[in-house]
């Protein structure tokens, strides 16, 4: 690390050309690659999806989306009875006046079941094409004009749906480009306070061009494969977050190598040999962390992985190159006025510090039971979709809802499961399933858009939405009823990819975990040259995780928060991808804190000071620094939450509950508390492992404790 600090330094305005050519050209290609993001979840080789991709060619719609309902209702004085033509043609209008939808209602089905039990609104069951990018808008307001167009007089047209009401009352959120800009403000005013000098604006113009970077990266990938629109979302923010953390370290380390007395040319390099080292290693476990996500089978998952990953990697690269080129350059200018110094440890955190060690064993008692608790609340998880009464709480799409709520309409007609079947036994499909349990109604349509080439559509409505792990029982028995009914070609629609999902994702998630493990633990196994730290950092951050989706049941599933801070009541399950990227990121980025706290520890303990002198010292030296780079990633998911949709809100909530919890209970307080109890432990490593790793062996030395610290024993 010292040679590559040597080669920026010598050619530091070289380097930063080339980055300011980075900036410019990613500047460019940010919207260019943005547009070329895709919205695809689907499953290939999975029963639903192989349903799905059927149901396209054939008709064109449906299958991976659940319809839009379309409702008209009466006037006060009328009912749909006496004016069922003129309902009828409303609902053709949008069949005749919207490309490639697909309508089910009371007209082709003959069944009443698409009417209210006041008999004052009907409804139709409206299917579309899934949506291609991002950016592709959902065709709410074509339907509704076209209803409304030839809706009879006086009659009230609404629109609803899942997606409808996923979009609400919200016109799309800030953006990310304006998410961005708020965590980069929150990031500015906690960087002024750890340098309190003009220094604070170098980890934002890093972050500036890592982000920039990560997306002129993205942008050739997009030509090789699909990449999934959550990434943009994820580089702006996350890329945010972690450049600014890296950034922070290294700028941190030059400071108290400068307030040491050393040059300012010794001061770069020693921060890169000590704070360079973590980031390199920090970047390589969060960059392991989403690249893991590629052993599952699933596309958009696996885009996330490798379209993440660029995330870590530019953030490296622009840390370890851009940052010593302007601290070797204009770094002491900078640095002005200078109020904090950095030449001792932090007054507050070393009491802190000294404190944990002191009382270790009420330290780990108290930190267990906070984790215990939220690890318990766990085991209630419903994996699944948001609930609809979760989804917007405002707007025409839930006024719409209600009032077919209110006629006693199932909430079941928002998800139905499509089967696809010969046309000529459709019907002894229907009446076949129609008996399965927890289905309300079997419809056959006899409109031209639900059949084609011999096949038809049939479309199930079951007893209540299905929408996690506990209500897609009903598609479970379809399944099975539909594998010995002949005529079935496929089944479809949200309960079959929940389910296919479960099996294809989750039944892979104990590979994706032990590679995720085994990798992190062999590189923490160099950082540290140490068995059992490496050991205990993978451990806590499987706890640590297990303990953030225990507070997302009780926040979101169970409504414990959500609607207070958010207006939105219990979502009645997770869904089903964000554990995933919640693991992913999570797992690599709280892994930075136990990286730059034990590479510390590490630092002091090899420099002659006893374990418990180095955890206090390592703790003084890094707990400004772990909690300031906390802060600034939560203010970041915080952003994050402020965008559309309950989803992105839960996952951001996750993550930047995730964080504050990892780097209080568990760094700041669990951590140095088990370092400390397991004294020289801590320190041992094989000779033949070192070997093995190509690092320098670890030797424990002996060491006489700090008299207070041996008064408290």
């Amino acid at each position: 690390m010292g040679s590559w600090a040597e080669f920026v330094l010598r050619h530091r305005r070289w380097v930063v050309v080339f980055w300011l050519c980075v900036l410019v050209a990613g500047g460019l290609a940010a919207g260019k690659t943005s547009n070329r993001l895709t919205v695809d979840f689907s499953l290939p080789g999975q029963p639903g999806t192989k349903a799905t991709e059927q149901i396209v060619a054939a008709v064109h719609n449906g299958g991976n989306t659940t319809p839009m309902l379309a409702t008209v209702t009466m006037p006060p004085g009328q009912t749909i009875t006496g004016h069922e033509k003129e309902v009828a043609r409303a609902f053709d209008a949008v069949q005749r006046g919207v490309p490639n939808l697909r309508v089910v209602d009371e007209a082709n089905t003959g069944d009443r079941a698409f009417r209210t039990a006041d008999d004052r609104t009907a409804y139709a069951m409206v299917f579309y094409p899934f949506p291609q990018t991002f950016s592709e808008q959902l065709p709410t307001e074509p339907i509704r004009a076209a209803v409304t167009g030839a809706a009879p007089a006086g009659a009230t047209v609404g629109v609803t749906g899942m997606d409808a009401l996923a979009v609400g009352s919200d016109t799309g959120g800030p953006g990310v480009l304006a998410e961005t800009l708020l965590g980069a403000a929150g990031a500015l005013l906690v960087l002024l306070f750890v340098f309190a000098s003009a220094l604070a604006l170098l980890p934002l113009a890093v972050a500036a061009v890592s982000i920039l970077a990560t997306f002129l990266m993205l942008f050739p990938l997009t030509y090789l494969t699909d990449v999934s629109f959550i990434v943009q979302f994820l580089v702006a923010l996350v890329g945010l977050g972690v450049a600014i953390d890296y950034s922070l370290l290294f700028v941190t380390r030059w400071r108290e190598e400068r307030d040491h007395g050393r040059e300012n040319h010794e001061a770069v390099v020693a921060a890169m040999e000590t704070a360079g080292h973590a980031v390199l290693f920090s970047g390589i476990t969060v960059a392991i962390g989403l690249l893991a996500l590629v052993v599952l089978p699933v596309p958009f998952m696996r885009s996330i992985g490798y379209g993440g990953a660029l995330i870590p990697v530019a953030s490296v690269a622009v840390t370890l190159s851009l940052t010593p080129a302007i601290l070797g350059g204009i770094g002491p200018r900078v640095d002005w006025p200078k109020i904090r110094h950095e030449s001792s440890a932090s007054p507050g955190w070393t009491r802190w510090a000294r404190l944990v060690v002191r009382h270790r064993v009420a330290a780990v008692v108290a930190a267990t039971v906070v984790l215990g608790l939220l690890v318990a609340a766990f085991f209630g998880i419903k994996i699944g979709a948001a609930s609809s009464d979760s989804l917007a709480q405002s707007g025409p799409a839930v006024t719409a809802l209600h009032r077919l709520e209110r006629g006693g309409v199932s909430t079941g007609a928002l998800t139905p499961i499509e089967v696809l079947a010969d046309s000529n036994q459709a019907q002894a499909v229907a009446d076949r399933l129609g008996q399965v349990d927890g289905i309300e109604a079997a419809l056959v349509s006899t409109g031209a858009s639900s059949s084609a080439d011999g096949r038809t559509v049939v479309v199930l409505i079951p007893d209540a939405e299905t929408v996690n792990s506990k209500s897609v029982a009903v598609v479970r028995r379809v399944t099975d009823a539909a594998d010995q009914t002949p005529g079935v070609i496929g089944v479809a629609g949200l309960g079959t990819a929940q389910v296919d999902f479960l099996h294809a994702v989750y039944g892979n998630f104990p590979l994706m975990l032990t590679i995720i493990a085994l990798l992190t633990f062999v590189l923490l196994v160099r950082a540290f040259r140490s068995l059992l730290l490496p050991f205990k950092a993978v451990v806590l951050n499987l706890v640590s995780l297990t303990a953030v989706y225990g507070a997302m049941v009780l926040f979101w599933q169970n409504g414990y928060g959500s609607d207070a801070l958010f207006g939105i009541p219990e979502t009645g399950a997770v869904t089903f991808w964000v554990p995933l990227m919640v693991f992913a990121f999570l797992f690599g980025l709280s892994m930075d804190y136990e990286v730059f706290i034990l590479s510390r520890i590490r630092e002091e303990y090899d420099a002659g000071r006893s374990n418990d002198e180095a955890v206090i010292e390592g703790i003084g030296r890094t707990g400004r620094l772990v909690t300031s780079a906390a802060l600034i990633l939560f203010l970041a998911f915080a952003a994050l939450a402020s965008g559309p949709g309950t989803d992105l809100k839960v996952m951001a909530t996750a993550l930047g509950f995730g964080i504050l919890l990892d780097a209080t209970v568990v760094r700041s307080l669990l951590v140095p508390s088990l370092v400390s109890l397991l004294g020289r432990w801590n320190w041992y490593l094989p000779d033949w492992v070192a070997r093995l790793l190509r690092i320098e062996p670890s030797r424990s030395h002996a060491e006489e404790p700090e008299p207070d610290l041996a008064a408290e024993r």
